[in-house]
Parts: C-alpha cells; sequence; structure tokens
C-alpha cells in the first residue's frame, strides 16, 4: 500500500503557512482560503515478480552408492623340510714360481746399481737421526702404579717392639727374609730375635705367619741369602757382651766405635794387593769422630797388618786402600753399580746419598733426600740409573737419573706415623718386586710400575757419561 499526502498551493498559506508548519498543524484550524492538515490516501498495491530468482531457483538431486561386500578368510600352513649339504675342497695347488731365467735380469740389476747410492745415503740418515729415541715397541701391558703387594711380620716379633733390620730374596727370587733387631737403644746382647722368611710362591700365603722361623739369641743387624743356594741364608748378630748404640743420640761421654764393612761383587779378589776389575770392594766407616763418616775402598787382598788394641789369634790384615770424601753423619749403607765398575752410592745420617766414583774421592754429585736419617740405598739391578732409597721419615725414594738429578720420581709412603724405614732390597729375578722393612716390624712388598724395570735405549750411555765427570 502507497500513501500520498494532499495540500493546498503553498503560495496561499504565506508566513501563516510556515508558522502552522513549524507548529506541526495544531496551533490553527482551517480556515477560509487556508489549506487544511496533511491526510493519508491508500492506493492499490503493485508487485513486480523477479525474473532472476525464477532463472536460479534452487535445483537439488539425491543419489547413493553401496561398496561391494568385503569377503574373510582364516587359513594355516605348516611345514617341515631338512636339507643336507657337503662341501669338500679340493687340495691346493702350489704356487708356481717361475724360473729364474724368465726375469729380466740384466735390467734389474741396472736398477740395484742405480739406487743403490741413494737408498745407502738415506739408511745412514735414519742411523744417524734421534727422532725416535725412547721409544720401544712393548706388546705387554704397561704397569702404571706402584702398590703394596703384601704387609708382612711376626707378631711376637712386633710385640717385643723389635725393628726390621735387614731384607733379602733368596737366588730364585720367590722367598723374602727379614731380620729382627734393634737399631735405638738397648741392650742388643740380651735381646732375643727372630730371622723369618715367607715363601710368595706357596698357596696360602699368610702375611702374618712365616713360612719359616729362626729364633736367635741376639739382635739381627743384617742378613742375606747364599748368591747360588736358594735355602742358605746368614746373618750378622751382636757377639760382645754390650753394644753401644750406633745412632746418634747417645750419651755424650761414649765414643763411637768405629768399624769398616767390605762388600764385593763376584768371587774371590785377586793374588796382588789391588781390585779385579768387576770385583770392586766399598766399604762403610762409622767414624770414632762425631761430625762424620768415611767410605773407603778396601782389598781382601791386603798385606798390611793391622792396627789393634787387643791380641788375636789370627792375623788381622788393614784392607782399607783409600779414602773418600765424608758425610756429614755415620754411613749406614753402600751399593756398588751392577752396570759400571767404577760408581756406588752411600747413604748416611745426613741424610744424603752421595755418588762416588772409584777414580777421585769428592763425589760426582751429592742429593738431600731427607731431613732425617737415610738407613738404606740400593742400585737397582736391571736400570742402570735407577736407585731407592729408605728413609727415617718412613718414605721408600725412588730416583730415575735419567728424569731428573735433583728429586725422586716417585715417593711411596712405608708407615704413616713416619716410623724409619730400616732396609730395603730389589728382588733381581721378579725385577718388579721391592721389600722394605721397617720400625714397626713389618715388611712391606711393592711392585713397581713398568718404566722403574724396562731399561731405555740409551741408558747405559749416560751412565757411561755420568761416570767420565770425574774432577780434574
Amino acid at each position: 500500500m502507497a500513501t500520498r499526502a494532499q495540500s493546498g498551493p503553498l503560495s496561499q498559506a504565506g508566513s501563516a503557512g510556515v508558522a502552522v508548519l513549524a507548529t506541526g498543524g495544531v496551533a490553527s484550524g482551517p480556515g477560509p482560503g487556508r489549506p487544511g492538515a496533511l491526510q493519508d490516501e491508500t492506493l492499490g498495491v503493485a508487485t513486480v515478480p523477479s525474473q532472476w530468482r525464477a532463472v536460479q531457483g534452487i535445483r537439488g538431486e539425491t543419489k547413493s552408492c553401496q561398496t561391494a561386500s568385503i569377503a574373510t578368510a582364516n587359513a594355516s600352513a605348516q611345514g617341515r623340510s631338512h636339507v643336507d649339504a657337503q662341501v669338500q675342497t679340493e687340495a691346493p695347488v702350489p704356487v708356481s714360481v717361475q724360473p729364474l731365467s724368465r726375469y729380466d735380469v740384466p735390467r734389474l740389476a741396472a736398477f740395484l746399481r742405480r739406487v743403490e747410492a741413494m737408498v745407502i745415503r738415506e739408511l745412514n740418515k735414519n742411523w744417524q737421526s734421534h727422532a725416535f729415541d725412547g721409544f720401544e715397541v712393548n706388546w705387554t701391558e704397561q704397569q702404571q702404579m706402584v702398590s703394596c703387594l703384601y704387609t708382612l711380620g711376626y707378631p711376637p716379633a712386633q710385640a717385643q717392639g723389635l725393628h726390621v733390620t735387614g731384607i733379602s730374596w733368596n737366588s730364585t727370587g720367590s722367598v723374602v727374609a727379614c731380620a729382627y733387631g734393634r737399631l735405638d737403644h738397648g741392650d742388643w746382647s740380651t735381646l732375643k730375635s727372630f730371622v723369618c722368611a715367607w715363601n710368595l710362591d706357596r698357596r696360602g700365603l699368610s702375611p702374618r705367619q712365616p713360612s719359616a722361623v729362626v729364633e736367635v739369641p741376639s739382635a739381627v743387624l743384617c742378613l742375606a741369602f747364599h748368591p747360588t743356594q736358594p735355602s742358605h741364608v746368614a746373618g750378622g748378630v751382636v757377639a760382645r757382651a754390650r753394644a753401644q748404640p750406633p745412632l746418634p743420640g747417645a750419651e755424650r761421654g761414649h765414643r763411637r766405635e768405629g768399624a769398616a764393612l767390605a762388600r764385593r761383587r763376584g768371587g774371590p779378589a785377586a793374588a796382588h794387593g789391588g781390585l779385579r776389575p768387576g770385583h770392586a770392594a766399598t766399604a762403610t766407616e762409622h767414624q770414632a769422630k762425631e761430625e762424620g763418616g768415611f767410605p773407603l775402598k778396601c782389598s781382601l787382598a791386603a798385606g798390611e797388618a793391622a792396627l789393634t788394641r787387643m791380641p788375636s789369634s789370627v792375623p788381622l790384615r788393614a784392607p782399607a786402600q783409600f779414602t773418600f770424601s765424608p758425610h756429614g753423619g755415620p754411613v749406614y749403607s753402600v751399593s756398588c753399580s751392577p752396570f759400571h765398575r767404577n760408581l756406588f752410592l752411600s747413604a748416611g745420617t745426613d741424610g744424603h746419598v752421595h755418588l762416588y766414583s772409584m777414580l777421585q774421592a769428592p763425589p760426582l754429585t751429592s742429593l738431600q733426600l731427607s731431613l732425617k736419617y737415610l738407613f738404606a740405598v740400593r742400585w737397582s739391578p736391571v736400570r742402570p740409573l735407577v736407585f731407592a732409597a729408605a728413609s727415617g721419615e718412613g718414605d721408600v725414594l725412588l730416583f730415575d737419573l735419567q728424569k731428573s738429578s735433583q728429586k725422586p720420581t716417585v715417593l711411596i709412603k712405608q708407615t704413616q706415623d713416619e716410623s724409619p724405614v730400616y732396609c730395603l732390597e730389589f728382588n733381581s729375578q721378579q725385577t718388579q718386586l721391592l721389600a722394605a722393612g721397617d720400625a714397626q716390624g713389618t715388611v712391606k712388598v711393592w711392585q713397581l710400575s713398568t718404566e722403574f724395570v724396562e731399561q731405555g735405549p740409551r741408558e747405559a750411555e749416560d751412565l757411561d757419561r755420568l761416570a767420565a765427570e770425574v774432577a780434574t
């Protein structure tokens, strides 16, 4: 439905018509010459159908499909079969070697003549090179640590407070023996002591129960196995009625007793008064004075009579032939080099190890290894530049002069309370073993690392150069 508004001419309304419009036709009613109010008029409805909707009407179509049915089935099968086969190889055919006549001998000879000088030149260069010095092919497993294999002791001796005063390995290297005694104050002549031995190869080894025990009526200060008889051992005991203590610290009123101990390598000495090569004798002396001790070179073939205060039924000879420069205190140990006839080591209560040459009195070198005493020093039986020392601070010191000439390569703590280590000995058969005895009455067997038992390529030459450093 449409509505159309009816109105009179606006020109007749004038300003009054404007006012009526402003007031919404309420202020004044119709009058003569004045149009009436706006009125609605209803007209007919006109419709126009949409052609676009007829053309774009919605079309729809429904379809459906069904897949073929799925067929399922269960089936099982089992089979078993065996196959046997054999293979036989044929006998190998020997490789035929061409006869010499088939090779070009003249050309081969010409080639060898042409390269001979060059090959020899290169071989000489390689021979003079030091690029591979110290290198050795070793297929065995390297032992890098120093470890304690056994801690041995004899409880009855330890209960008396006895010290291990000497150690020795037998000729097979399987048995270690120790001497029990005292190295401090005490009446040594009445002190009961022991010599004990342990067979390390025996099954069921008991570290606290020796394989053999020998009871001795007085203190044993040293012992040594026979060099070839594995069951024979000799010991040194105190035989006098009253012994003076050999260590510093005794009463000032007592005079120290001098004693020279000769040590040799090999068989009997030569008939002449000198020393046969390879059989040099060394000695240590506990000096009668307080200030030091002198190593002595001795000969068992000495002809000069010894000066003695007491008569003797056996003629005594004076073996000392040469005196070396002294230590700052008594000398307790010497060790001859197994690799050089003129070199030996000495250790004393001044804490020093001296390396001497038989050809001069002053030492070639002096090493301070301890602030206390050094009771033992031993040269390695397999390494020319290796030795070990036992200190009064409870240490075993291993020196390798090829690595350092001033400080030990390895320091082994033998005793935790710093009680002294009195003796030590390398095993010449089982070269990785080192035995050391201490003031606690204990023997410890140490397994050395590989570096201490395998000789370097030029080690013997280095030892020769060290021995050649004789003072002029």
